[in-house]
């Protein structure tokens, strides 16, 4: 059997009544761009944190973090985030799950995705900072201390902008995972992009053209997300460091 393509479905009025197909593909890809940005951002905060932690000389903070990003780097995500959507609830006080479960279900899928990614991410973004922390030599940190800085003023000021520096392709590459990981949000119903896709495959009768559809702006977004972290790095890259393994 031949297939019929017709790329005007996106123009079509979708048979739910919610307006054009093409809308609904705009909609999910609003919702995963949110879903990435707000997930990253404040990933990349406690993963820093966290990251700090990992190189303390505190012997409690180094092995609560470590044993954090253990769990959350060898536990699958979609398994997390059933616990948080299913789970977390019926953990919560009665008051607190009550009005968890009566919140507008979207905002729920969307906290708990938010959620689920933020706390998954910031496992890697962790190990990203430790390696760039490790990679600096000990003596600018006593050097530091010596001209008066404490423990967050040396990390601000000297520590932390070097380890950036060099672990700015592995975060890149840690961004695109949390792009592509928010289509695990269909699991739990939040119609982001892959979501809108297969809905707009089943409605229409068009798969082909609704995934390819879907394939291509996550294609175009993940490259101008390169291009701009690659400009990105070379504007803060420092000439004779090494950064991800490349000298600049």
């Amino acid at each position: 059997m031949n297939y019929s393509w017709d790329w005007s479905v996106f123009f079509k009025p979708a048979v739910t009544g919610e307006g054009l197909y093409g809308v609904l593909l705009f909609d999910g890809v609003l919702w995963t761009l949110s879903l990435s940005l707000l997930s990253w951002c404040l990933a990349l905060v406690l993963g820093t944190l966290t990251g700090i932690a990992r190189v303390s000389d505190n012997p409690l903070m180094r092995w609560s973090s470590a044993v954090y990003v253990h769990c959350f780097r060898n536990t699958p995500l979609l398994v997390q985030l059933f616990l948080w959507y299913f789970v977390l609830p019926e953990l919560l006080p009665v008051q607190w799950g009550d009005y968890i479960k009566q919140m507008n279900p979207t905002w729920n899928q969307f906290l708990s995705v938010v959620l689920c990614l933020t706390l998954y991410t910031t496992a890697g973004v962790a190990e990203q900072v430790r390696t760039g922390l490790e990679s600096i030599a000990g003596g600018q940190a006593n050097a530091a201390k010596a001209i008066g800085l404490g423990v967050w003023g040396t990390h601000r000021f000297v520590l932390l902008p070097q380890a950036f520096r060099i672990v700015l392709p592995s975060l890149t590459s840690d961004f695109m995972n949390v792009f592509k990981n928010s289509a695990a949000a269909l699991a739990i119903g939040l119609m982001e992009l892959t979501g809108q896709s297969r809905q707009i495959s089943e409605f229409s009768g068009h798969p082909f053209e609704s995934f390819i559809a879907a394939t291509l702006i996550y294609m175009t977004i993940t490259y101008l997300v390169v291009v701009f972290m690659r400009r990105l790095e070379h504007k803060m890259s420092v000439p004779g460091q090494m950064t991800a393994g490349v000298a600049h």
